[in-house]
C-alpha cells in the first residue's frame, strides 16, 4: 500500500467514530470513500443500511452485503461520509473528481453531519488549483462555459463522461476561490448549470485529516 494510501485509509478508519450504532448511514464517492466501505463492512452489524452517492459506491457496498436504500425511502440520518479533491481550513470542499458531484450534494444535504475525510495534500489555504466541477445539461455545456469565462474561469469539457444523472462535467481551472460561497451560489444561477462542486453553504462539519504526523481534525472532536 502506498503511502498516501495509508494515510486514506487512517482517515477514513477514524470516520467509523462517527457512526451511529443502529443507523442509516449516508456514503459518499472516490478513492478514500471505498476504503470507508471496506472498513465498514467488518462493522456492518452497527448499521442498518446505507444511502450512496453513486452507482459504484452503491455496487461496492452491496458486494460487501451492505443494504442500499432509496434517498426517497429515507427522511434523514446521523452522519454522511465522503472525501474531498479540496478543502480549506473553513471546511469548504471542492468535490466532482468522481463526476458525482449532485448526487454527493443530495445525499449530503439530508445528513445531520458531513464528515469529510482526506489526506492533508488535500488541505489548501485558497481553493481553485483543483479545477472546479460543474455539472451541466449537454444542451447548454457551451452556454455555460461562456458565462463561467466571464468569471474568469476556463472551461474544459470532460470529454468521454458523462454522470449518473445523464449529464456533462465542465472543469473550470483558473479561479482564484477566496469567498466560496458567493461563487458556489453564482455558478448555480447560471441556467444550464445543474450543480457545482463547491460545498460551502453546506460546508463539512468535521474534517479527519490525516498526515504523516498524525491525523487532525477540523471542526469537531
Amino acid at each position: 500500500m502506498s503511502p498516501q494510501d495509508q494515510l486514506k485509509l487512517a482517515a477514513a478508519r477514524k470516520a467509523l467514530d462517527y457512526v451511529v450504532d443502529g443507523s442509516i448511514i449516508g456514503v459518499g464517492t472516490g478513492s478514500t470513500v471505498n476504503f470507508f466501505i471496506a472498513e465498514l463492512a467488518k462493522q456492518k452489524h452497527r448499521i442498518q443500511a446505507a444511502v450512496s452517492s453513486s452507482t459504484r459506491s452503491s455496487e461496492l457496498l452491496r458486494e460487501h452485503g451492505i443494504e442500499v436504500l432509496d434517498l426517497n425511502d429515507v427522511e434523514g440520518y446521523p452522519i454522511y461520509v465522503d472525501g474531498a479533491d479540496e478543502i480549506n481550513f473553513q471546511r469548504h470542499m471542492i468535490k466532482g473528481g468522481g463526476a458525482a458531484l449532485t448526487r454527493e450534494k443530495i445525499v449530503a444535504a439530508q445528513a445531520e453531519k458531513f464528515i469529510c475525510i482526506v489526506d492533508a495534500s488535500k488541505v489548501k489555504k485558497t481553493l481553485g488549483a483543483f479545477a472546479l466541477p460543474v455539472e451541466v445539461i449537454p444542451m447548454a455545456r457551451n452556454q455555460v462555459a461562456r458565462e463561467l469565462t466571464k468569471m474568469g474561469g476556463t472551461p474544459n469539457h470532460r470529454v468521454g463522461v458523462v454522470t449518473d444523472n445523464g449529464n456533462d462535467i465542465l472543469d473550470v481551472a483558473g479561479l482564484t476561490i477566496t469567498d466560496a460561497v458567493a461563487i458556489e451560489q453564482a455558478i448555480n444561477q447560471i441556467t444550464g448549470v445543474v450543480c457545482n462542486g463547491l460545498f460551502a453553504v453546506k460546508p463539512a462539519t468535521i474534517a479527519i485529516i490525516a498526515s504523516p504526523d498524525g491525523l487532525q481534525l477540523l471542526g469537531g472532536t
